[in-house]
């Protein structure tokens, strides 16, 4: 059994510009366990745990999936609960675009054995977790809802392998699909 997930993968420039909204979250009073850049990523769907044959399936079903590219930009952060947050991400905007992939994920992986998701469904890319809370955290935030993350095109996306270790999560792309 694998652990899998489908997701947009990040420019390296996109992750390098994290810095900038790392370091004000690292100097909180909270604890925070901050997602390290290379790990950065747009998640479509999560799958959970799926066996080798279902992984070969996941996949050539993923690879029907044909719509234009289309371009991304981040565009400040937020979080799930703004008074006592527990995620905290950045948020993009694409005119509605990740989410047709979403639905189109949802679709050809619905046969599967996968259901549809019932959320709706808010492209994000989480930057942190909050371990312990402290009233000082959604001052950062709310002084980061404005920062500019910048913009990348979306011509791929990728299914994803994730093993949980106790160092954090390790991913693996199995198979990228080109729109």
């Amino acid at each position: 059994m694998v652990r899998v997930f489908v997701a947009i993968d990040l420019l390296e420039s996109l992750r390098e510009a994290f810095s900038e909204v790392h370091e004000p979250l690292r100097r909180t009073s909270g604890r925070l366990s901050i997602v390290k850049p290379p790990l950065l990523h747009i998640t479509l769907k999560f799958l959970g745990e799926v066996s080798s044959d279902q992984v070969h399936s996941i996949s050539n079903a993923l690879s029907s999936i044909h719509i234009p590219p289309y371009d991304v930009t981040l565009a400040g952060v937020s979080a799930d609960n703004l008074r006592h947050p527990r995620v905290i991400w950045a948020t993009v905007e694409d005119g509605g675009k990740t989410a047709l992939l979403a639905e189109e994920i949802d679709s050809v992986l619905a046969p599967l054995g996968f259901p549809k998701e019932t959320r709706l469904f808010r492209p994000h890319i989480t930057i942190a977790r909050v371990k312990e809370y402290h009233p000082d955290i959604p001052e950062v935030i709310a002084s980061l809802s404005s920062w500019k993350g910048g913009r990348m095109p979306v011509s791929t996306f990728v299914l994803k392998k994730s093993t949980l270790t106790p160092r954090g999560p390790i991913y693996e792309t199995i198979t990228e699909v080109s729109l």
